[in-house]
């Protein structure tokens, strides 16, 4: 979306009249008596802002839609995206910038803006990297159950998660192959990738899970 948009005006006159989404939320933020720090979005600066974060978090990355008038809010931190959500009120996106920016847990986000949301991931990581691979190794034991279709997956998922070495990785899925990461965010290479067993080949180990086989 450019300022050259037809809806952009009709839905958004506040960023018309200001200049665009950093400006409208540095003035609202101002008018609302609350200290936030604008800084450049990802999509320019007329439908695309970031709010600096707490040390250790990045900043809430705020976008406007373009079907409808809605402010998009994501925080991360980690490579991980702890809160995510949508709302027309601009005055909530400054609240939750404000809240980001203090350092509120999840708990205390979403309870003071239910627009936000956490997902099973992202609560895990307030917990430690221990339990966000525990999660995840559910996830991927889940998914590969629910896929009859393909068993020598789900055999290769049981049988990386009984070795003990490999069950301390964080794992994940592309293409039918498993691969292992060292660390919960991204972006982080994997250690590992496996493809399973099948139509006569045995399990291939892989650098990344569409690499060359080793």
């Amino acid at each position: 979306m450019n300022s050259c948009s037809g809806s952009y005006p009709v839905l958004y006159p506040d960023l018309v009249a200001a200049g665009g989404l950093a400006s409208a939320l540095e003035r609202l933020a101002s008018e609302l008596g609350a200290e936030i720090t604008v800084v450049p979005g990802d999509w320019g600066p007329l439908t695309s802002a970031g709010i600096a974060p707490h040390p250790g978090r990045r900043p809430v990355s705020v976008r406007a839609g373009a079907d409808r008038r809605r402010f998009a809010v994501a925080g991360w931190s980690a490579g991980v995206e702890l809160v995510t959500g949508e709302t027309p009120d601009l005055r909530d996106v400054v609240r939750a910038g404000v809240a980001w920016g203090t350092g509120k847990g999840l708990a205390e986000l979403t309870a003071l803006l239910p627009f936000l949301h956490v997902g099973e991931l992202a609560e895990a990581h307030e917990r430690g990297p221990a339990a966000v691979v525990d999660v995840q190794w559910r996830r991927i034991r889940e998914q590969a159950a629910a896929e009859p279709q393909f068993p020598e997956f789900g055999l290769l998922v049981e049988a990386a998660y009984a070795a003990p070495r490999l069950r301390q990785l964080y794992p994940f899925s592309s293409h039918w192959t498993l691969g292992f990461n060292a660390h919960t965010g991204s972006p982080c290479p994997p250690v590992i990738a496996v493809a399973p067993a099948h139509d006569g080949h045995p399990y291939r180990v892989r650098d990344s899970p569409r690499g060359e086989p080793r």
